[in-house]
């Protein structure tokens, strides 16, 4: 009988030898998507009942659809009814959580154009209510992932048009929070908004 973990990925058994090898495990370095891992963390924090997290559906009109036959429908044609804001929100601890993702191949900073107008409105509305508001920034080409609280990432925005497009890496690490793969979660991301919650960063 298959077996699949919550997100849907099928999980596989694989023959386990009886001697016990000791090595170094890269939990990066699965073929994982920065989403992917997320939801695997978001899984497993609901799982053990820390939080509630979830990706947003993207809000799809669609507009033809085919029936080729009784048991199945095939999409042909759908349209985004609205831009979407952020890719998650939840609730932990009492907070309200709303935060979004973003890779990129750039070695020494991130591109502002990653995000879009609509995101950091959004963000900004959430911040205002007391939302604890951040951004998944992860530097694929060196494997790295760090929190930024949304207010840091604003700076930054807001003065775009006057000065850098980007956010260099070295602003990134002093200011944000660095994220290390581990087995479970993926992505202890929640030990960071600890931190925020502490020293009352949104």
């Amino acid at each position: 009988m298959p077996i699949n973990y919550p997100n849907g990925n099928q999980y596989n058994i694989k023959n386990k030898s009886s001697k016990s090898i000791v090595r170094t495990v890269n939990y990066a370095k699965r073929g994982m998507t920065l989403e992917e891992e997320i939801n695997e963390s978001n899984a497993y924090y609901a799982a053990r009942g820390q939080a509630v997290i979830h990706k947003k559906p993207t809000p799809v009109q669609l507009v033809k659809v085919d029936y080729p036959k009784r048991s199945a429908a095939v999409i042909k044609e759908a349209y985004f009814k609205t831009p979407s804001t952020t890719d998650y929100n939840g609730v932990y601890k009492g907070y309200y959580l709303d935060f979004d993702s973003k890779e990129t191949k750039n070695k020494t900073s991130f591109p502002l154009y990653n995000f879009h107008e609509h995101q950091i409105n959004h963000l900004k509305a959430c911040l205002k209510q007391g939302g604890i508001c951040f951004a998944f920034l992860k530097f694929t080409s060196l494997n790295q992932i760090y929190l930024l609280p949304a207010s840091k990432l604003f700076e930054y925005w807001d003065h775009q048009d006057s000065g850098r497009k980007s956010i260099k890496l070295a602003d990134i690490k002093k200011f944000g929070y660095s994220l290390s793969y581990q087995f479970n979660p993926v992505i202890p991301y929640l030990d960071a908004v600890d931190k925020m919650i502490e020293n009352s960063i949104h």
